[in-house]
């Protein structure tokens, strides 16, 4: 792969850090009411509907026992609830609840509040050229 990027050698170090640095500091904005794992997982059952805890664990690439632990912390906080299963009576499905969806509103709000911030410093011709690069980040992001 090196040989095909002879022009910059550099470059998967240099975007991999800029990438994990700015993740970190999205990462940091925020209420800071949940953890970033709580986040994830609530944002999930936000995008996708109601799932099993062992759907979300999976989706999650956690252990079920880890996913048992978030989903009881969300539960406590009122942002998730539990429901029967339609099919299967040993299982239940998980769903956030309206006070979840508020919250992960509130969430993406302040982050992207901080980031627009950001953006705003930037000349008009670098925004360009992040949005011109924003699918490509979603590519490599999904391969």
């Amino acid at each position: 792969m090196m040989d095909e990027m002879t022009n910059r050698p550099g470059l998967p170090e240099e975007l991999r850090i800029a990438v994990a640095r700015l993740s970190r500091r999205l990462r940091n904005q925020g209420n800071g009411r949940l953890s970033f794992t709580q986040y994830a997982a609530l944002a999930v059952l936000d995008k996708h509907g109601e799932m099993t805890p062992r759907e979300l664990a999976d989706h999650e690439k956690v252990q079920p026992p880890s996913m048992t632990r978030t989903v009881a912390a969300l539960e406590l906080e009122g942002l998730v609830v539990r429901s029967p299963h339609p099919t299967d009576g040993r299982q239940v499905v998980l769903v956030a609840t309206d006070s979840g969806r508020a919250l992960l509103a509130e969430h993406r709000r302040l982050k992207e509040a901080w980031l627009w911030q950001r953006l705003q410093s930037l000349t008009e011709r670098e925004r360009e050229i992040l949005e011109a690069a924003t699918p490509i980040l979603e590519k490599l992001s999904r391969s």
